[in-house]
């Protein structure tokens, strides 16, 4: 294994680790310390805690499907994503070091709600809501963020270079 793949993985394993640790400790803390149905309000109600179980994807989509499909769809389909994301992000050379982070962030997210649904019997544990008044967010977890934020990143990263998977310049970790 060259010096540049062992670079790679440890930059993934430190930001993926890091973001499945942070999403494991909150989960646990949401699911101890708050009952359902019950919501906590602080910030003058920006942000809310609340104890939700999520069968679907992000906004509950699919969460009506069979619970078989639900498995195949949400718990195998996603795992064998993410693991081919994280063998395209380790062995592709052009892939820069912003995209590294970036799908370091994705993989963080995707596997700490893999981790739910297989412990969980399906579902992921959601407990953050967000807004002011009517315009409020979905209920979220860390996990989500550590997706949306990647993406996002990935997306920044793209724009500025033109869609171009990594500028010359740019730093091959």
């Amino acid at each position: 294994m060259g010096y540049q793949v062992v670079q790679r993985v440890l930059l993934i394993v430190l930001i993926a680790g890091s973001c499945i640790g942070c999403d494991r400790m909150t989960k646990s803390m949401a699911m101890n310390d708050l009952q359902r149905g019950i919501r906590l309000s602080f910030a003058s109600d920006l942000i809310r805690l609340q104890y939700e179980e999520n069968s679907g994807a992000m906004l509950s989509i699919g969460s009506d499907l069979p619970p078989g499909v639900r498995f195949w769809v949400f718990t195998v389909l996603i795992g064998g994503l993410l693991g081919g994301l994280f063998v395209f992000v380790l062995l592709t050379r052009s892939v820069g070091l912003g995209d590294v982070v970036a799908a370091s962030l994705v993989l963080g997210g995707g596997f700490g709600n893999l981790i739910d649904r297989i412990m969980y019997d399906g579902v992921v544990i959601d407990f953050l809501n967000i807004g002011v008044g009517g315009l409020r967010t979905a209920v979220f977890n860390v996990a989500d963020v550590s997706v949306i934020t990647g993406v996002a990143l990935i997306v920044v990263l793209h724009l500025r270079h033109g869609g171009e998977p990594s500028s010359p310049e740019q730093p091959q970790p």
